[in-house]
């Protein structure tokens, strides 16, 4: 048996997998998998990631299983709808399993033929019977799917709680470049973007203003004035440090340097006082 295809939802070996495993070892699995046959031999799961995992932990050989012949839309449908039902689900699990499940139903609905043409106005979306279903608006499904434009680590930081969904949803409209350089300059700032921020930072990305130092202007606003800070754009640091330190390197090392220059300049007063003192 292998997992489902770009399956969306973690399966981790926390403590709440390690309670599944005590309940498989001492009642067994009670709710039999959903797979189906795969092309490549063997079979697909389609729903009991978790429980199969769990017989894996516990030594089990073989588990209960219903297998159906599912076409690949059916599958996605049927896998995301049984996961959606778990009481925790991440926000990067939600975005790309609706993803997955607005795409089989938009292919499932397919295009209206010459014959049915008639009928187009009373058809419904695919995006607002899948809102209907999730009890959910269109414009916040389509929101949650936005957070797939977020790059891994990004989105990582969505899950750990560390951004929040909304200034998640303005950074999905960033270049992946400009992803990878928000990261560098979070690090660097010790902080991660403001709704307000995170729409700056969207504007000026259409705009094809964003650059480093106009993304480190935005991250630095509420903080200390201007006049209390000494601040250096990355263009005149770069050329000192190899290419691949990091902001936040780059600081610890000119950290490091100044400490060095402080020692040496009050060792030079030392000996600068012992002298005017014979």
């Amino acid at each position: 048996m292998h997992p489902f295809k770009d399956h969306p939802f973690k399966v981790l070996d926390d403590e709440k997998m390690m309670e599944t495993v005590e309940s498989v070892q001492q009642y067994g699995v009670l709710v039999p998998i959903i797979a189906r046959p795969s092309p490549e031999g063997g079979y697909e799961i389609v729903s009991g990631h978790r429980r199969h995992r769990a017989c894996e932990l516990a030594g089990k050989e073989t588990i209960p299983a219903i297998v159906r012949d599912l076409d690949d839309d059916e599958a996605v449908l049927l896998m995301v709808d049984s996961n959606l039902q778990r009481e925790t689900i991440l926000p990067s699990e939600r975005a790309f399993a609706l993803k997955m499940k607005l795409n089989a139903m938009k292919r499932k609905s397919g295009r209206p033929n010459k014959e049915n043409v008639s009928q187009v106005g009373t058809q419904k979306r695919s995006d607002q019977l899948l809102a209907e279903q999730m009890g959910e608006s269109r414009n916040q499904i389509q929101r949650y799917i936005r957070l797939t434009e977020l790059i891994p680590p990004l989105l990582n930081m969505v899950d750990e709680k560390k951004i929040a969904f909304n200034p998640a949803y303005e950074l999905s409209f960033l270049k992946p470049e400009e992803q990878e350089m928000l990261i560098e300059t979070m690090d660097y700032e010790q902080a991660t973007p403001s709704l307000s921020q995170a729409q700056r930072l969207k504007q000026f990305s259409q705009e094809g203003r964003l650059t480093e130092d106009s993304m480190l202007a935005i991250m630095s606003e509420g903080k200390k004035p201007i006049q209390d800070r000494v601040m250096f754009t990355s263009d005149v640091l770069r050329k000192y440090f190899p290419k691949d330190y990091t902001p936040r390197k780059m600081e610890e090392t000119i950290i490091k340097l100044l400490e060095q220059w402080k020692q040496r300049r009050l060792q030079q007063q030392d000996q600068q006082r012992r002298h005017n003192s014979r």
